[in-house]
């Protein structure tokens, strides 16, 4: 065999292409940036257009959802005289349709455009919250919530979907960081909003508890009306970037992307894209943290709690519940309730910082995973002791709170192409969402005092969430190894094969 003749140019090539972090570079854009603006300010642009409005839609989406929490501590389980676990399974139909009908979701946004497909579920969610307001019984409760879950489904994959599509995988986390905690965040001073909104129990004959979902749906909905004329359609598509913008981000965007004007229609195949291992650790990442994230819970603060509730299941849902009984009045239980998650909020957009900067996303998941595990081991020692209790939910939350957007960006801007993140954000989060059914049964009165099993499924998690972490690590360190080999060595491969199907080029990042 002769051997190869490798031109200059093309040695310089691979020299180049062998350099470490040279992924991190120009990559090689072919348009320049116009000379009226920067990279730096057309992403300021992007990030005012694109976001503040997504966060907010979100953010409804999150509030909708969990004022149940609040309904539950003025007069909800009376009015409707819930009993046993009915609680629990109120709040796990939600998840059923949730988990189901975020795949068709995407595929919509894709076929009708974000400010369409947003605008339409964002109001349908707000209606739906408003019968949530209406219901007179338990199966009225359960419909509701059922189909609050349907509506849901959507906001959230579609919107991380969205982003995905605008951001370089070293831009993204910090972005996804404060669309996730800005939401959350929100939704915790919610209970605030809902104290207030108390005060009208009475009003017209509706108990406090009802305005609650009544005057958040009617907010929500005409939030979804305003997202019709504020919500940024994919790049390609909107109509405030000036013609050589539009050619510069879609460039610098290429390179990972592929060709976002590919037209190449969805097949049965590209349902099957996540055969390769690593799509399916992605969902096992997720499905591990959203177990402790949903299941933990303060049940254990006091064995006379679920005396009097009989129920427990997630932080989300019943922090202010449990506080309540430590004889706090509304807006202190809330300020309680609130602390944690305003902790969580500034622990999460630092470390989305830090991720962004070192361009590695692995070694942030493990932190927050030892920072979590060591608060679900206090949880499972410590009893009748509200503040070391309360200090480790803090742990919990902070951890929950920072991995969980760093698992989904980390996914998320891994994938190529509209199909496979349409697709990849979709199967992830509805994946995951079976660990929020599995965490809402977690804890139960049977378990009093110290609920062993709730607090074990909750380490299980965890520890799921990091052997697949780390498997997929070094699916993406032996898929990079790979790539780069092939260039190395035979001056093609992957990079070549990927260009011409419009999947981009990028190396994935760690």
């Amino acid at each position: 065999m002769e051997p190869s003749v490798i031109t200059q140019d093309h040695e310089k090539s691979i020299m180049d292409s062998s350099t470490p972090n040279s992924d991190v570079k120009s990559d090689d854009l072919t348009v320049e940036c116009p000379t009226h603006t920067t990279e730096a300010a057309l992403l300021r642009k992007v990030d005012f257009k694109v976001l503040p409005i997504l966060i907010i839609l979100f953010s409804m989406g999150f509030l909708d959802r969990n004022n149940l929490s609040n309904a539950l501590t003025l007069g909800l389980p009376q009015d409707l005289k819930l009993k046993g676990n009915e609680v629990n399974v109120a709040i796990t139909i939600f998840f059923v349709p949730f988990v189901i009908f975020e795949l068709p979701s995407n595929l919509l946004m894709k076929q009708l455009k974000p400010h369409i497909w947003l605008s339409v579920i964002v109001v349908l969610f707000g209606t739906i919250s408003i019968t949530q307001g209406l219901v007179t019984n338990y199966n009225g409760l359960l419909a509701a919530r059922f189909f609050l879950g349907f509506a849901e489904s959507g906001i959230y994959p579609c919107c991380f979907y969205l982003v995905s599509m605008w951001y370089k995988r070293e831009e993204a986390q910090t972005r996804f960081t404060l669309f996730y905690s800005s939401a959350v965040l929100t939704a915790a001073f919610g209970g605030l909003l809902a104290s207030a909104i108390a005060n009208m129990d009475g009003i017209r004959g509706y108990s406090g508890w009802r305005w609650i979902f009544i005057l958040e749906g009617i907010l929500t909905c005409i939030l979804g009306v305003v997202g019709f004329f504020l919500v940024a359609d994919f790049p390609e598509d909107v109509k405030w970037l000036k013609e050589d913008e539009r050619v510069f981000l879609r460039e610098r965007l290429r390179i990972e992307q592929g060709d976002p004007q590919s037209k190449k229609k969805l097949h049965f195949k590209d349902l099957l894209f996540f055969k390769d291992f690593k799509f399916f650790l992605g969902g096992m990442m997720y499905f591990g943290i959203l177990i402790p994230a949903y299941g933990i819970s303060s049940s254990s603060i006091s064995s006379d709690i679920f005396t009097n509730l009989r129920f427990s299941t997630g932080l989300a849902y019943f922090t202010p519940t449990i506080i309540k009984t430590y004889g706090y009045g509304p807006i202190s239980t809330q300020l309680h309730s609130v602390a944690p998650a305003a902790v969580t909020f500034v622990a999460a957009v630092l470390t989305a910082w830090a991720s962004d900067r070192a361009r590695h996303r692995f070694l942030f998941v493990v932190f927050w995973l030892c920072i979590g595990i060591a608060g679900v081991s206090v949880l499972l020692q410590v009893h009748h002791n509200f503040h070391t209790e309360y200090a480790a939910i803090f742990l919990v939350a902070m951890s929950t709170g920072s991995i969980l957007p760093v698992v989904v960006c980390w996914y998320t801007m891994n994938l190529r192409g509209h199909f496979e993140r349409s697709i990849g954000t979709a199967w992830v989060i509805g994946f995951g969402n079976i660990g929020a059914i599995i965490a809402a049964f977690s804890f139960v009165s049977s378990d009093a005092p110290f609920y062993h099993k709730g607090y074990s499924l909750a380490m299980g998690g965890y520890c799921l969430c990091a052997v697949s972490a780390g498997a997929y690590f070094l699916t993406i360190w032996k898929t990079n190894r790979s790539h780069d080999l092939a260039r190395t060595h035979l001056g093609t491969g992957q990079d070549e094969l990927t260009e011409n199907e419009g999947l981009g080029t990028k190396r994935l990042i760690l």
